[in-house]
């Protein structure tokens, strides 16, 4: 049961990947107010590969928003088969293909602003596609391979900065059994 009560609903802007709505609300203590959603149209994959030597491939992507930012390889799922978008993103993003495939994790993003479903992939047995990347369609800078280790170094020191990838990191880090 939900404490907030939708008055009304409108549309303020909308394109194939989001929608952005203005909502009339009753908020939980019964008074009126408003509430801005973004509504993503499709879930999105983010993928934790790792390497035969227990190295993680993180790509580097300089965000319109954020600037310059260090994550695991991730998209949207355009309607797609969750596991088949995850494995479009990790060859469009990495240009390696697994061979062993693991859902990990679902979250949300942003839950206070948006709706936003999201779905981990652990892909291990690594090896290259042989295709193309989309690097300068996508803004990917470069691709790197950490050691554990050091990744989890990297977000406590700020170097990760990406929630989503902290929370992928974690659920795959849970799955390989690397925390408890």
């Amino acid at each position: 049961m939900t404490l907030w009560r939708t008055r009304s609903s409108t549309t303020v802007y909308e394109n194939p990947w989001i929608r952005v709505r203005e909502d009339a609300v009753d908020r939980p203590d019964g008074s009126a107010g408003i509430y801005g959603v973004v509504e993503v149209r499709n879930p999105a994959v983010f993928i934790v590969p790792v390497t035969a030597d227990d190295e993680v491939v993180l790509v580097e992507v300089d965000r319109y928003t954020t600037g310059v930012s260090l994550e695991v390889p991730a998209g949207g799922s355009d309607g797609e088969d969750l596991l088949l978008a995850a494995q479009r993103e990790l060859r469009e993003e990495t240009g390696l293909v697994a061979d062993s495939w693991e859902r990990v994790g679902f979250m949300f993003a942003l839950n206070g602003i948006s709706n936003a479903p999201e779905h981990v992939f652990l892909a291990r047995d690594l090896r290259p596609s042989g295709e193309q990347t989309e690097h300068a369609v996508e803004g990917i800078t470069a691709v790197r391979t950490v050691p554990w280790a050091e990744v989890l170094a990297m977000v406590a020191d700020g170097t990760i900065t990406d929630g989503e990838t902290v929370a992928a990191l974690l659920y795959a880090a849970i799955a390989l059994r690397r925390i408890t």
